[in-house]
């Protein structure tokens, strides 16, 4: 990570940097397991919908790191993770109707999710 990151102020509850990576590798095997179930339940009420959520969302969710990191815009980073929260819910909600064992596989990321929104709100609010 950037020095820019290692100087900002932080909340107490944030985790050494050692722990991303495993935590990111475990939700990515839970979401390809949340995908697979989807794909595979006999019935997708509302597919083109979940679909272009899904590229929303993870377009959001993949635009974060470059908003705080490279942009260093906080706030805006904060915007962002409120949106990607917003959105899992809607498709956890989506996946809920083709299979529950899908949108239970999701739910640590929406926890991750919510975390990560407040480790930003905290680093925000400490580094104005």
């Amino acid at each position: 990570m950037s020095t820019w990151y290692e100087g900002l102020k932080k909340p107490h509850l944030t985790p050494p940097n050692k722990f991303f990576w495993p935590v990111w590798i475990a939700i990515y095997i839970l979401i390809f397991g949340a995908f697979l179930l989807y794909f595979i339940a006999p019935s997708h009420p509302h597919l083109y919908t979940t679909i272009a959520l899904l590229i929303i969302h993870f377009t959001a969710a993949f635009n974060w790191t470059g908003i705080f990191f490279s942009r260093k815009k906080i706030l805006l980073a904060l915007f962002d993770l409120l949106f990607i929260d917003c959105t899992l819910v809607a498709i956890i909600l989506l996946f809920l109707q083709a299979s529950t064992p899908a949108a239970l596989l999701l739910l640590p990321y929406l926890g991750w999710g919510l975390f990560a929104t407040y480790l930003n709100w905290h680093i925000y609010r400490l580094n104005r």
